[in-house]
């Protein structure tokens, strides 16, 4: 991983089913991120749920994209 590029990091089922229940939408609404990126952690398969940190200025954006 570089020093430039966000923490991405695979999410476990009980994790992506709260993060569900709290946006209030299905697996396939979410956002999509290709199996061939190169940020995607080693292990991770089609249909996982990889979370996304983004550090910005004094705080950190959080982001959800599911893979395809």
């Amino acid at each position: 991983m570089h020093i430039l590029q966000p923490k991405h990091t695979k999410l476990k089922e009980e994790e992506i089913q709260k993060i569900l229940d709290e946006l209030n939408i299905s697996k396939s609404q979410l956002p999509k991120i290709f199996s061939s990126d190169t940020a995607i952690p080693e292990g991770c398969e089609i249909g996982d749920v990889i979370k996304i940190e983004r550090k910005e200025e004094d705080k950190v954006v959080t982001y959800f994209r599911v893979i395809v």
